[in-house]
């Protein structure tokens, strides 16, 4: 008789749980440090290449280094204008007439634009308007703003909201005429009355193209009003570049251009910013 402690243990059919796994650890922050590092460099890449390709050109005789000087002098130009003030006088008055352009534009079209996409009787009557002076050049009423209003900051202004009203204007009615059909449908049928059928739906959905006309206007505020403080201006960048011309200071005259560089591409990503910051429903799709 086998002893019943001898007898080999019968195999369990227990399944063996294995412990819950740790949560994945959050990346260190000189890993994260260097991601955000080797993106900035990534979208960087471009422009050193220009950089150096401004910095070498000159020195290697493939250009005039008269009309085109190395980036190096330019920066030293620039830094001298940035040290004496001249720089700060010149954005200074700049930026208050191209922002004051863009704030009146603004405060003018995007209103006008949402009444014009709303209301089919206004659209009608008022397109006929929009087509004549949409197609008429900006630059090409500055001697009619210069002879009604004269050679002060009103002319340069008036150009300036002249310009970046059309853009915010005609992406204002193409959003609100752009909002899907469906989605009027379904809140109309929600029992949602005209006001709040436009502040929910209509409004929402037009931000995004809204936003594109905007950040548009803020390039031409810029654009345009360098164009006008070249014909008749006593400070501002335009003025400054212009007046660098004049006197062959090649150096100081691209000071000024690459501080209009600058300046637009601060007011693009400012921009930029607050249509995320009103358009937090949408989702980025890009890869």
């Amino acid at each position: 008789m086998v002893d019943i402690a001898e007898r080999p243990a019968r195999p369990t059919a227990r399944t063996a749980v294995s412990p819950p796994a740790a949560p994945a650890a959050a990346p260190a922050l000189p890993g994260r440090l260097l991601g955000l590092g080797g993106r900035a460099l990534h979208r960087s890449v471009a422009l050193l290449a220009l950089a150096a390709i401004w910095e070498t050109a000159p020195r290697a005789g493939l250009v005039d280094r008269v009309f085109l000087p190395p980036l190096s002098e330019v920066l030293a130009a620039w830094w001298t204008l940035l040290r004496n003030g001249q720089l700060a006088d010149h954005v200074g008055a700049s930026l208050t007439r191209s922002l004051t352009g863009l704030a009146l534009a603004v405060a003018a079209a995007i209103p006008l634009g949402l009444l014009i996409g709303w209301y089919r009787p206004l659209a009608d009557l008022l397109s006929p308007l929009l087509e004549v002076f949409r197609n008429t050049a900006a630059l090409a009423l500055l001697p009619v703003f210069v002879l009604i209003l004269g050679l002060g900051e009103t002319s340069k202004i008036a150009l300036v909201v002249y310009a970046c009203s059309w853009p915010i204007l005609l992406n204002t009615i193409a959003g609100v005429k752009g909002v899907d059909p469906l989605l009027v449908r379904s809140a109309r049928s929600m029992g949602l009355n005209h006001l709040r059928l436009f502040q929910k739906v209509i409004l929402p959905a037009a931000v995004p193209t809204i936003f594109t006309g905007v950040r548009l206007a803020g390039a031409y505020s810029i654009l345009v009003l360098v164009a006008a403080e070249m014909v008749g201006a006593k400070a501002g960048l335009g003025y400054l570049i212009n007046y660098a011309q004049y006197n062959f200071a090649i150096p100081d005259m691209y000071a000024g251009i690459i501080t209009i560089s600058a300046i637009g591409l601060v007011v693009n990503q400012l921009l930029v910013a607050g249509e995320r910051r009103f358009s937090t429903w949408r989702v980025d799709v890009t890869a």
